[in-house]
């Protein structure tokens, strides 16, 4: 009953953020891979109908065309935070389902990509642009994307709701994560929205001021998070073994 009432709150919440996104023209959608728990997000301009898709999931990847088909978008980019090792990226499949759509990745990810962005590149789609935001320390290549007026931000796997990415495998350095958090997405206006890569309790949304205050890895000085983030001890990611080398080449796995 506990996980069905903070579902129905996750939603209510999740419609709430699109109505607001809508008024300033700003379509948005929140959608959920549930074995992986990864968010894919969609914006578009409501009056060009330019869209961009972060980070989508290869086994959602024909429910994301269909939403954006049905909704009269064009899918411009498919970009992700970073090469993925919990799941494999939708984005080369999406290419196909979607022609004219491009891949984006960090170039610092080492993946094959039709547009590698950089710190402080933007990604234009219609009136609206998302600026790039090196956040690397989960990843070498990890990206945070940040909405043109700073009202929301996305922030793959640097910062999770109440928590942040791991540290202990792909380039993983949890001195350079702290940093990273600290300057490049604490920086941003107290307000602004934290939508995090996934979540595993129900919740979708987050924000800067929460992030500050309640986040119990990042609220510690860095000696202490260095220490929290070396003695985890989490188990291996499922499907690392196969969801990275298929990153690396946009999700195309090899026959």
């Amino acid at each position: 009953m506990l996980f069905v009432a903070l579902k129905q709150a996750a939603l209510a919440q999740c419609r709430k953020y699109s109505a607001m996104a809508a008024s300033n023209g700003l379509v948005f959608r929140q959608l959920f891979e549930p074995v992986s728990c990864t968010y894919t997000y969609l914006l578009a301009d409501k009056d060009t109908k330019e869209a961009i898709l972060i980070d989508p999931v290869l086994e959602k990847a024909e429910r994301d065309a269909k939403l954006i088909k049905d909704l009269g978008l064009n899918m411009i980019y498919a970009a992700n935070t970073h090469c993925h090792a919990d799941h494999i990226t939708g984005t080369g499949v999406l290419k196909k389902l979607l022609p004219g759509c491009k891949s984006v990745i960090s170039k610092n990810s080492g993946a094959r990509a039709d547009l590698y962005i950089h710190e402080g590149d933007q990604i234009q789609f219609g009136k609206f642009w998302l600026e790039a935001r090196s956040t690397p320390g989960h990843t070498d290549g990890c990206l945070t994307y940040v909405l043109n007026d700073k009202s929301m931000a996305f922030t793959g796997d640097a910062l999770l709701i109440r928590g942040c990415g791991r540290t202990d495998f792909q380039q993983g350095c949890p001195k350079t994560l702290y940093h990273s958090v600290h300057s490049k997405i604490f920086s941003l206006p107290e307000n602004c929205l934290l939508y995090p890569g996934h979540d595993y309790t129900g919740q979708t949304v987050s924000s800067v001021e929460e992030e500050k205050r309640l986040n119990p890895r990042l609220t510690k000085d860095e000696a202490e998070f260095v220490k929290i983030m070396n003695n985890l001890n989490l188990p291996k990611p499922k499907q690392i073994d196969i969801a990275v080398p298929a990153n690396l080449k946009c999700g195309i796995q090899d026959p």
